[in-house]
């Protein structure tokens, strides 16, 4: 794919994509460091509806601060397209990991803490 820009962000490939959009790998030109680029569906972009519940969505993350949570870094809208700029987590899905087999029982602990202890956080601010 040849790169695109969206901003100040310059898309590099997608990570993957679900029912509010698509999720890229991007760089943001500003500050020089690689971001995750959530851009709201075309599809569904011009629905108040979706575009309230994305908002919502991003601002309901933002309140949190934790190292088991991405961070959000901006809302933004270029064109068209909005699109919330966030911290990129290398790594492999749970559903990748999984696929290979059952976990070992300390590895299967050690995810289960890490998003209970994430869950624990969004609780603590109120998030359901």
């Amino acid at each position: 794919m040849s790169s695109e820009n969206l901003g100040n962000y310059r898309l590099i490939d997608r990570l993957g994509a679900g029912g509010m959009g698509e999720v890229w790998r991007a760089e943001d030109t500003r500050l020089q460091r690689l971001v995750a680029i959530k851009i709201l569906s075309e599809r569904i972009a011009n629905d108040p509806e979706w575009k309230a519940r994305f908002l919502r969505e991003a601002r309901t993350i933002a309140q949190l601060n934790h190292p088991n949570i991405a961070t959000i870094y901006s809302i933004e809208q270029e064109s068209d397209k909005l699109f919330i700029a966030m911290e990129l987590v290398e790594g492999e899905s749970l559903a990748t990991v999984m696929s290979r087999g059952a976990l070992p029982p300390a590895e299967a602990v050690k995810i289960f803490k890490q998003v209970a202890e994430a869950l624990a956080e969004a609780h603590d601010k109120g998030i359901v």
